[in-house]
């Protein structure tokens, strides 16, 4: 029942209270978070707790398959306020192995307008496609997928203005890519950290798989 979230809330925050007396008084008074985190809407994988961070301490946004398009207002609205307002130090791109988005962009399934927001990561398979389709169990191949488009998004953010400008006005802002295995809980860092351009033409020239 509906009702039962309301009653979980009034206990969440009681208890909270119980632990921290002075926890919502410090939480209202100021948002000064040093991270932003680029997530997948999936329900099972709750951004705060799986950093073991309390509310105010991470930025959050979500969307399907965890993207950074360039196009998006509503993720580039988020981006500018963490970067221009908040002044975030860390922009963490997070994906997690076995998306349903990475999936459904490889199947040949049609599902409507979730098609049309998954074109970069099946364009990003299309381009890959001679390493992809080597693979023949399909969960592997789109674990491996996830990863990938972990580091499309860390690219995507490198060369984004509103984080070049901050580059270029000496604002101290890292990218990082990772991704969380739901089987276990578990965080990999997938070694794609950006702090400054050159890093970016680093990372684009490396090869997306082992043999080139």
């Amino acid at each position: 029942m509906i009702g039962t979230l309301l009653n979980n809330n009034m206990n969440w925050a009681s208890a909270r209270v119980r632990a921290d007396p002075g926890f919502f008084r410090r939480l209202s008074a100021q948002q000064a978070p040093e991270y932003l985190w680029i997530g997948c809407s999936d329900s099972r994988v709750p951004a705060n707790e799986i950093v073991g961070l309390d509310p105010g301490e991470l930025f959050v946004h979500r969307n399907i398959a965890n993207l950074a398009p360039p196009r998006d207002i509503n993720f580039l609205a988020v981006l500018q306020y963490s970067v221009e307002v908040l002044r975030v130090r860390h922009i963490i791109v997070c994906g997690h192995y076995g998306c349903g988005g990475v999936r459904a962009a490889l199947d040949t399934e049609r599902r409507g307008l979730i098609d049309h927001w998954l074109q970069p990561v099946s364009d990003l398979a299309h381009r890959h496609a001679g390493h992809l389709d080597k693979i023949s169990d399909f969960d592997t191949r789109v674990n491996v997928a996830c990863e990938h488009n972990v580091r499309a998004q860390v690219e995507y953010l490198g060369r984004n203005p509103f984080v070049t400008d901050a580059w270029r006005r000496g604002q101290k802002i890292a990218v990082h890519g990772w991704i969380y295995s739901i089987r276990d809980g578990l965080l990999r860092d997938l070694d794609l950290t950006i702090e400054r351009p050159k890093d970016v033409d680093r990372l684009s020239a490396k090869a997306w798989f082992p043999d080139g």
